[in-house]
């Protein structure tokens, strides 16, 4: 039995399932209320799904990229829970999580999950998969990296998986980026539905680990993937005319 959270970006998400599916999955986006919302959501679904906190056998954690306060709630609500309960973690990108509900939705391409992440730039991973119909088959093709939005799309146009093949772009990113994406031969920039990682997803894409033979971690190996210094970090470096370490 799987808890899921989510909060790499501004939706807060939680759900829980196991090999069977997803049982309850709640969702709060906007305003950044990672704190507020977490804990209540958790109890709710918990309480949908008929399950006591018992019962969980291991805890997913979307670990980012994403917005860094989120992905600190997230992460250190995770490992608590696993640490209290003595059970397993699993720490899953915010990428891979986009990327699996694209494909899991039927799309038959690769897929590009961009997060937005401020300063006008971009976290970015490509996926692909083994089974055309088999979600839980996906493959990563590139890498999270950081891009400026207009160097993505040179970078798709290069890259062997872009330059006119099917690429269906996933994420508050690509939304918000829509016009420099839509602009490249062979794009399609998903609809809102897709704009964030969903906690179904999350446990969907753990569950299927685990019943492949991936191990569970413990609460001290789960660690967010942030791609850069936090924006206080780089502000403060950029008043001081230096450029801190990230």
């Amino acid at each position: 039995m799987l808890l899921g959270i989510e909060t790499a970006t501004e939706l807060v998400g939680v759900a829980v399932g196991d090999a069977g599916g997803v049982r309850a999955t709640s969702t709060v986006t906007g305003r950044r209320r990672h704190v507020e919302s977490l804990a209540p959501a958790i109890n709710h679904v918990l309480s949908q799904a008929g399950v006591a906190i018992g019962e969980l056998n291991a805890v997913c954690v979307d670990v980012g990229p994403g917005l860094f306060t989120g992905l600190r709630v997230g992460v250190a609500t995770a490992k608590g829970l696993a640490q209290g309960l003595g059970i397993g973690a699993i720490g899953v990108t915010s990428l891979e999580t986009l990327a699996h509900g694209a494909l899991d939705g039927g799309w038959p391409g690769s897929v590009l999950a961009v997060v937005d992440a401020r300063r006008s730039e971009v976290f970015v991973a490509a996926f692909g998969r083994l089974d055309p119909v088999d979600a839980s088959s996906m493959v990563e093709l590139e890498a999270p990296c950081r891009f400026a939005p207009a160097e993505l799309a040179r970078f798709i146009e290069a890259a062997p998986w872009g330059g006119g093949a099917d690429v269906l772009c996933v994420g508050d990113g690509a939304r918000r980026y829509a016009a420099d994406l839509a602009a490249v031969k062979g794009v399609v920039v998903a609809g809102p539905t897709m704009a964030a990682p969903q906690p179904a997803s999350l446990v969907t894409l753990a569950a299927a680990r685990l019943a492949a033979g991936s191990p569970t971690l413990g609460a001290a190996d789960i660690h967010p993937l942030y791609l850069r210094e936090a924006d206080a970090v780089a502000n403060f470096a950029e008043r001081s005319g230096s450029r801190a370490s990230p």
